[in-house]
């Protein structure tokens, strides 16, 4: 049976719990405006991932539940597009964050060449099976789409598969996993404009792929979020150049979507994420902004239409982006994200406790 998540994983010496009191706040960061934050309902804690990361700049992060704990990966080297940048993991099985290892590279042994990695995508099937998806290539214009897969959680891992020509894979946010063992996966290309298809990985063995979802000329849209409902319909939030979060709806599974709209939310043209929780709640986190990586903020919602204003988790200067989300076996949700591209900050939430209020017209509430 697994742990309780949460509670072993924020109580060990090394996390913000147990830190607060100890370590001083940054020179840019007010200690009253962090303590609100922390003292917002339903916040049950958060950490940095590494005290120190091994490398310059991170960014992208993913999360997974493994057997005992947490495991959660990004991109990281130089700086975004570096040949040097690789895949990173650490896992957390209730004493700690493990120290930051390369997971996968870009290398191609054949052209004795590296290429930037790019946007790890984790996600644990029901059979067992920890897939590791992510990007490899130049810029994300002419990147492919790798998988690797684990029997041990991420110890180990088989040789990496390059997918099939005009594939991607799930890729920035997790896939849903159909009843039928599919996996939807919401993915995105730009290299003729953006525009969002959804690919469908069935059997294990092979895949199939939507038309696109959008015109360019209508929504450049990237980054596709699932949220799969009670009722079987399942929604998906794209990031977009327009200033709003773009929509589409399917009510048969992934077959056939809705035409893409834009909603009420904005978006400044930055990366989101969100899960529908097991009491049939949508949870986005998200910048609810049109402009820069700041505020980073979390919205519930019945329905997928009408959202209210839960938590905000970042609202100094700096850049707080590209979110993880998913909810625990213990209920509680963990959200990962990049801190200023030198960390990735975890975020625990308890979604029993959040107080919401109204999103009107798209403004955050004071």
């Amino acid at each position: 049976m697994m742990l309780a998540v949460t509670a072993a994983i924020l109580a060990w010496p090394g996390s913000v719990l147990s830190q607060t009191a100890e370590k001083a706040p940054a020179k840019t960061v007010d200690i009253d405006v962090v303590d609100s934050l922390e003292k917002q309902a339903g916040m049950y804690g958060s950490e940095m991932i590494a005290e120190k990361m091994p490398v310059a700049g991170v960014h992208a992060s993913t999360i997974a539940e493994i057997e005992g704990g947490i495991v959660t990966a990004w991109f990281g080297g130089a700086e975004e597009g570096a040949y040097d940048v690789v895949i990173w993991m650490s896992r957390n099985e209730g004493d700690g964050w493990s120290a930051p290892k390369p997971a996968a590279n870009g290398i191609d042994e054949a052209k004795r060449i590296q290429y930037p990695c790019w946007n790890p995508v984790l996600f644990k099937q029901s059979n067992g099976m920890l897939l590791l998806f992510y990007k490899v290539g130049p810029n994300p214009r002419v990147w492919w789409g790798m998988l690797q897969k684990s029997k041990d959680d991420g110890l180990t891992w088989d040789k990496p598969v390059r997918l099939p020509a005009g594939y991607i894979g799930p890729v920035k946010n997790k896939p849903i996993e159909l009843a039928n063992g599919t996996l939807l996966c919401g993915s995105s290309l730009e290299d003729a404009g953006w525009r969002v298809q959804m690919e469908s990985y069935v059997q294990n063995r092979y895949w199939s792929k939507s038309k696109p979802l959008n015109s360019p000329l209508d929504y450049a849209a990237i980054q596709p979020t699932l949220l799969a409902y009670p009722n079987g319909s399942i929604q998906t939030l794209c990031r977009t150049k327009s200033g709003r979060l773009t929509e589409s709806w399917s009510h048969d599974g992934g077959k056939k979507w809705s035409r893409m709209k834009r909603t009420q939310l904005p978006n400044p043209n930055a990366g989101a994420d969100g899960t529908v929780l097991a009491d049939g709640r949508a949870l986005l986190v998200y910048n609810h902004t049109r402009r820069g990586r700041s505020p980073l903020n979390v919205s519930v919602s019945t329905n997928g239409k009408i959202w209210e204003a839960a938590l905000v988790l970042e609202n100094q200067p700096g850049e707080y982006s590209y979110p993880a989300v998913i909810q625990t076996s213990d209920g509680n949700v963990h959200v990962t994200y990049t801190h200023n591209r030198t960390n990735i900050k975890h975020v625990v939430i308890d979604p029993a406790k959040l107080v919401t209020q109204p999103i009107v017209e798209g403004q955050w509430p004071q």
